[in-house]
């Protein structure tokens, strides 16, 4: 039986972060490209993505003086492209200057070449008084991770099992906070889904 959930746009545009919109459009395009070359050439299948109730407990639980949102979850087949998302909030206050994160799982298995077009861009540093760029390394899984000094908003990518996006984005916290909520994940078991 397939539990597949098919979402037209604009509930998508209201249950994914910013970024993962941006990696839904980008893909769109890439996956029309990919999927008519694939079809022309009579390639290979591609990979299936699991369905978003296999990523949502691993979306971690509110720490101590933290509330957490409800997760949400969603699978995408939008005319032969498919994406899974899970994204949850969590936040610390209710001050308009109060810490929040964002924690965002995009399987991207469907779509091998965005996947290589992303970490590519991720080859690269740079910092100055605004803030750091740079690539980051974590149990052999390649990421990204920025942060600008103003407002104090940092952002990790981290791409697991070569296909799995895993994004933290956080608000008023220092830059050390994202590697914190980052060991939150269980990485390995994240890996391990198929």
């Amino acid at each position: 039986m397939d539990h597949r959930v098919t979402l037209d746009l604009p509930y998508v545009k209201r249950n994914i972060s910013s970024r993962a919109l941006a990696f839904l459009v980008a893909c769109c395009g890439a996956a029309t490209l990919a999927v008519t070359s694939l079809r022309a050439a009579d390639g290979p299948a591609k990979k299936e993505v699991v369905n978003f109730s296999h990523l949502l407990p691993l979306l971690p639980e509110a720490p101590a003086g933290w509330t957490a949102d409800k997760p949400e979850g969603s699978t995408v087949d939008a005319g032969g492209f498919k994406m899974t998302n899970v994204h949850r909030d969590y936040h610390k206050g209710d001050a308009g200057d109060a810490p929040t994160v964002a924690i965002s799982i995009i399987d991207a298995a469907a779509n091998q070449e965005y996947i290589g077009m992303t970490t590519a861009g991720w080859n690269f540093s740079s910092e100055s008084t605004e803030g750091y760029s740079k690539s980051i390394n974590v149990d052999a899984q390649p990421g990204f991770e920025t942060f600008e000094n103003e407002g104090k908003h940092g952002t990790l990518w981290l791409l697991i099992g070569n296909r799995f996006f895993l994004e933290i984005e956080t608000h008023h916290q220092d830059a050390k906070e994202l590697q914190e909520w980052l060991k939150r994940i269980d990485l390995k078991k994240l890996a391990a889904i198929k």
